[in-house]
């Protein structure tokens, strides 16, 4: 790597990190910085497609509550096909060109939305085939993404950079959900959609003008065995297994409420596209509560409480969504849910990470995250289909009944486990 006319090695690089100002040890990471930047802007879009979608297929494609719920799992399907391999292989190459060609790729995958709209072809199909087009290059993105930060920033700071990008992601969750019920009033949900996909064009290029050394991958040597070396860390690990296993239960039940959320708003109890967006836009307020005290929440606590008592809270949050009806009153209870259960995300997933990359060696890294990740999104894959046959079979809000008593599951089972006493490992 060059900086000026002096090259460095991996080695090199990481002593500068150590030595950066204590007082802003973040800010001194100019490498960190931009990556924070380009996160934070495809976040912002992001926000914008997730309500886009929804309101996309059931306003202008008059999809039924299974359709919404096939659509939510499309973008997660191939999480739960090629997850765990994927792992294995962004722990062979080097990172940063994978974040980068995603970027543009779903980029070029968003924008073929409005196009097709524009030309009177869009269809049910097709956006679930977008979607899982879409879904397929997140999952090689988010593996990379989430073993890329730890090679920015020294492990002392992990935790605090974690927190950053999680803040980030509240703040752009508060605007982006705020602006796209106005944004996709205004344009519709197609064009909508239109601006994440420029998002993602400039994310790409400020991660491709990133200046840093990876650490150089290991050669290729068995499949199997590397294959079996990360779900061997995940599930045979004393603190990180419970965790891990917990989170794919509560991602099962709350993928129910989040494929049904838009369709209970707007058909059941008659709100419009600008109040479900506001709704959203305060559980993004709750986010940047949360993420603003995780790391006092966890100085306090310990990181097995803290986090066993955000899953408690994201149950007690969802508690609220079937007992609403239209109304003002409904209206502020459907905002005091989000809140709350954005609350304990805001809090719990800065920590969850660093705790999973702190306890993890870098070689392990790619298998482990995607691994997680991968599972937690085949738990999506499963759970909005369900809970949109349950919807058509049940009716809405018995649906939501079982998927909140799913979530208040997940936390007995993490709060009963040896995950209660884990630690960090700085």
């Amino acid at each position: 790597m060059t900086l000026g006319r002096r090259t460095i090695g991996y080695g090199e690089l990481v002593g500068e990190a150590d030595r950066i100002d204590d007082r802003h040890p973040l800010l001194s990471t100019p490498s960190f910085v931009r990556f924070w930047l380009a996160d934070s802007v495809s976040i912002f879009g992001t926000y914008i497609t997730a309500q886009a979608l929804q309101l996309l297929a059931v306003a202008t494609l008059s999809a039924s509550p299974f359709e919404v719920g096939v659509l939510r799992a499309a973008q997660w399907t191939p999480y739960l096909a090629f997850g765990l391999f994927v792992g294995v292989w962004i722990d062979r190459y080097r990172r940063k060109p994978v974040l980068v060609a995603a970027d543009l790729i779903r980029a070029g995958v968003l924008a073929s939305i409005p196009l097709a709209a524009a030309f009177h072809v869009l269809t049910m199909p097709m956006l679930i085939m977008l979607v899982l087009i879409f879904g397929a290059v997140s999952l090689a993105y988010d593996a990379a993404h989430q073993s890329f930060l730890p090679g920015l920033v020294p492990a002392r700071v992990l935790t605090r950079a974690n927190v950053r990008l999680e803040q980030s992601a509240a703040v752009a969750q508060v605007a982006g959900q705020g602006i796209a019920g106005w944004l996709i009033k205004i344009v519709g949900p197609p064009l909508a959609i239109l601006v994440d996909a420029v998002s993602y064009v400039i994310s790409g290029f400020i991660v491709a003008g990133l200046r840093v050394a990876e650490r150089p991958r290991t050669p290729a040597r068995n499949y199997r065995n590397e294959f079996r070396d990360g779900l061997r860390w995940v599930y045979g690990h004393a603190g990180l297994a419970p965790l891990v296993i917990s989170t794919h239960v509560w991602f099962f039940f709350t993928s129910m409420v989040a494929a049904l959320y838009a369709y209970f708003v707007v058909v059941e109890v008659g709100f419009d596209a600008t109040a479900h967006g506001l709704t959203l836009a305060v559980g993004g307020g709750g986010a940047v509560a949360g993420s603003s005290i995780a790391g006092w929440v966890e100085r306090r606590g310990g990181i097995g409480p803290a986090i066993i008592g955000c899953r408690w809270l994201s149950g007690l949050g969802y508690l609220l969504i079937p007992l609403a009806h239209n109304g003002k009153s409904g209206f502020a209870m459907l905002c005091v849910a989000q809140f709350l259960f954005w609350l304990s995300i805001g809090v719990s997933s800065p920590l969850e990470m660093s705790y999973r990359q702190s306890v993890t060696p870098d070689r392990l890294l790619g298998r482990v995250n995607a691994t997680a990740r991968s599972m937690n999104r085949g738990a999506v894959v499963l759970g909005a289909p369900i809970g949109g046959a349950l919807a058509q079979w049940l009716g809405l809000r018995p649906t939501l009944w079982i998927a909140v008593g799913g979530v208040f599951c997940s936390a007995a089972m993490v709060g009963g486990s040896r995950f209660r006493h884990a630690r960090m490992h700085r």
